[in-house]
């Protein structure tokens, strides 16, 4: 008999290992899987002991299938009958394309014609199709014109094992997890009896896995229902036998048990979901859980080495990254500190963060965490040197924007040591020092409580640094590939660390956040779930922030003198806001006695945030509209005069699929201010407004418009620094020359 066993791309080399411990006949490692031979047996074992594999198929008949009419003809040269009963059920499971069959489920629903076709042509009677628990699950692959027709006697994946029905955020399936556990040699380990900790470890894969691998446990015993279950050629005989077999040696095997398991996490919610996994898989007694931040992980009270295992966050939302370099040098600092002569294991979607453990890999493998690349690095904890145990021992540097898990106690490390600034450093805070004398002055006499004190005076310090109250908000900009993350992140922490002693505030005031080339809607989309707003105010308007969520946090500052100049102008006058974001430069209108306003945007929640800032103002929606629409498709829909004044800041670029087609604010600004003047009453103005700084605006907007630049008059005192954060056009129709 012929087997295919599947598994994750990356993962080949381990289960052809993880085949041939298990006795199978000729394995051959192949992209996806293993193919092997044998009997019933094999089949039965690989399904009950793999702990990598995710499927396993018996193959019943090759064909050529360029053809819809070729695969059914192929398809029917199977005895279906000698696999499932006449009234049986069946699912299909089919990938590839041919010239003919260029869709799964049409492939799908031919082999299934086929099947049921022929069972009902002999039998009279026809089976069903069941797609949480068929009887038959039948796998197709097509590939160069040729199919494959095999059983799936594994029936649904095997790497849900029965132990997990919860799990944490990102949760690591357990076939890659044992994966990772056989990649660091944890079974030897685990029979020199030594420990397995993992300081992150969520819903306790991880440690389950390991227990399983040290106890001997077959990881298929706790699962009720194979693909086999139900067919036709099942022996149930061989598999009891094998059944015993693996109880015999789990009750053996939960004895000799002598390495010890821990993992702790900050999230007491995540932990209790490990508990209740670890007791449906019987290993509870084996696991210690312990609530307790990465910055209190210290080596176990045993005189044996072990495994540092962890999969720590690696930063799938936009800003992430600054917060998790705190996280991984804090991580290295500990394994350092605490864990001699131990081996560590790391596995990231994000291997430059492990630059940031300043530890040296000894192994590094590539694998694939679901479609994501990822890798695993291996460290072996060496004794440290007396310059890096000096260097341990300065004052840590974190920010407000750290995770959790390493906020609690190092908070309390900054408090209790003097920082010493490096010659850069003291530079930094002489330079925020000084723009915060100018600045504080100006901001006072204007009345303003917002501002931007600093935008990469310094090369080397690349950031912008925002101050909104009491707070501060910064953003690093992403440092090219040729910057060393490393001397990145060091400067990122030396802003850090000047912010509170210049500024007068405290640390946690400070919010962190990494800003990219942005895409499509990507600096609208939501990086956090803390719904914290802070109340500023502006020429006599209340505007909620956000600094947490967004990459923006719902007020460009840069636009304060275009919105001041709008409250200014608005008096009695039906103002139209297009692309308004948060609704700030409507809420100027407004106070400035607009008879209307009316904001436009895409994004709902932006709706709402706008509609919070008038309410907060005090100002009723009789007056002011708020219409979730493209804006695009919204100007190509209206028709005649109606607004006296329009304020349109477009973005540079979107994709978004709300859109109906890609817009780019250099080719189509044209066609979106001929729309838009198409609502102008004659003697009403277009304030329009940009990002791009290459932006050229069209010269036949000239000859068809009056056109003045204004973008020097909008740049007040703390963007004079930044003189190309926008460009501004004030555009209004041409006045009509009188003849003499």
């Amino acid at each position: 008999m012929k087997f295919f066993a599947t598994c994750p791309k990356g993962l080949e080399p381990v289960l052809f290992d993880e085949l041939q411990a298990l006795n199978v006949e000729a394995p051959k490692q192949t992209l996806a899987g293993v193919y092997f031979s044998g009997g019933l047996e094999a089949a039965y074992r690989t399904c009950l002991w793999s702990r990598v594999a995710n499927r396993v198929l018996f193959e019943l008949h090759r064909c050529p299938a360029e053809t819809a009419a070729a695969l059914y003809r192929g398809v029917q040269e199977v005895k279906w009958l000698e696999h499932m009963r006449p009234e049986g059920t069946l699912i299909i499971d089919f990938t590839g394309q041919s010239e003919g069959i260029n869709h799964s489920r049409f492939g799908s629903q031919k082999v299934k014609d086929a099947i049921v076709d022929q069972i009902r042509d002999e039998t009279g009677r026809r089976p069903s199709v069941d797609r949480l628990k068929p009887d038959l699950r039948v796998n197709v692959h097509l590939q160069r014109g040729e199919a494959t027709i095999a059983v799936d006697i594994s029936g649904d994946s095997l790497h849900r094992r029965g132990y997990r029905l919860q799990s944490g955020a990102a949760p690591m399936k357990e076939n890659l997890a044992a994966a990772l556990l056989y990649r660091c040699g944890w079974p030897e380990k685990a029979a020199q009896g030594q420990a397995l900790l993992d300081p992150m470890c969520g819903s306790g894969t991880l440690l389950i896995e390991g227990v399983l691998m040290a106890a001997d446990i077959a990881p298929g015993l706790l699962r009720r229902d194979y693909g086999f279950t139900y067919w036709t050629q099942h022996n149930n005989v061989l598999w009891q036998s094998l059944l015993e077999e693996a109880r015999e040696r789990r009750e053996v095997g939960l004895k000799q048990v002598t390495s010890r398991f821990e993992g702790f996490d900050a999230d007491a919610k995540v932990l209790g979901i490990a508990r209740d996994n670890a007791r449906r898989a019987g290993v509870e007694d084996l696991i210690h859980l312990e609530r307790r931040e990465l910055s209190r992980l210290s080596h176990p009270a045993i005189d044996t080495a072990g495994l540092v295992l962890t999969n720590p966050p690696y930063g799938e939302r936009l800003g992430d990254e600054p917060t998790l370099f705190f996280l991984y040098q804090h991580l290295g600092e500990r394994l350092k500190a605490e864990f001699t002569g131990w081996q560590a294991a790391v596995f990231t979607g994000n291997p430059e963060l492990c630059k940031m453990m300043k530890l040296a890999s000894d192994k590094t493998y590539k694998l694939y965490n679901g479609a994501i690349p990822s890798q695993l690095q291996i460290f072996n904890i060496r004794a440290r040197s007396e310059k890096e145990i000096t260097a341990a021992n300065k004052p840590v540097l974190v920010a407000k924007a750290m995770p959790e898990a390493v906020t609690e106690s190092v908070d309390e490390a900054v408090e209790a040591a003097p920082v010493v600034l490096s010659d850069g450093a003291q530079m930094l805070a002489n330079r925020l020092s000084k723009n915060l004398k100018q600045l504080s002055k100006w901001a006072k006499r204007q009345n303003i409580n917002c501002y931007r004190l600093y935008d990469a005076d310094l090369p080397e310090y690349s950031a912008a640094i925002d101050i909104y109250n009491d707070w501060v908000h910064v953003q690093e900009y992403q440092a090219p590939k040729s910057v060393d993350v490393v001397k990145a992140f060091a400067r990122l922490q030396e802003i850090v660390a000047v912010l509170p002693s210049v500024l007068n505030i405290p640390a946690e005031n400070i919010i962190l956040k990494q800003r990219r080339k942005q895409q499509g809607t990507n600096q609208y989309e939501k990086q956090d779930q803390t719904e914290r707003f802070i109340d500023v105010t502006e020429g006599g308007c209340r505007i909620l922030v956000n600094l947490d969520d967004y990459l923006d946090t719902g007020l460009f500052l840069d636009h304060r003198p275009i919105r001041l100049q709008i409250q200014q102008e608005a008096k009695g006058k039906d103002f139209l806001n297009l692309f308004s974001y948060t609704g700030t430069a409507s809420l100027h209108a407004a106070k400035g006695g607009a008879r209307s306003t009316t904001s436009i945007d895409m994004s709902a929640t932006y709706m709402n945030w706008a509609k919070k800032n008038f309410a907060l103002n005090g100002f009723a929606e009789a007056r002011n509209h708020f219409l979730q629409e493209d804006c695009i498709k919204w100007l190509r829909a209206q028709k005649g005069e109606g607004y006296d004044l329009i304020f349109m800041d477009p973005p540079t670029f979107s994709n978004s699929k709300r859109m109906h087609d890609v817009f780019d604010v250099q080719r189509d600004h044209a066609d979106l201010i001929n729309l838009a003047m198409g609502l102008l009453r004659p003697e009403g103005k277009l304030i329009f407004s940009n990002n791009y700084r290459r932006f050229k605006i069209d010269p036949a907007l000239s000859e068809r418009y009056q056109v003045v630049d204004i973008t020097r008059k909008t740049i007040d005192l703390d963007f004079k620094r930044n003189s190309k954060i926008h460009q501004c056009f004030e555009i209004s129709a041409k006045p009509e020359i009188e003849d003499v």
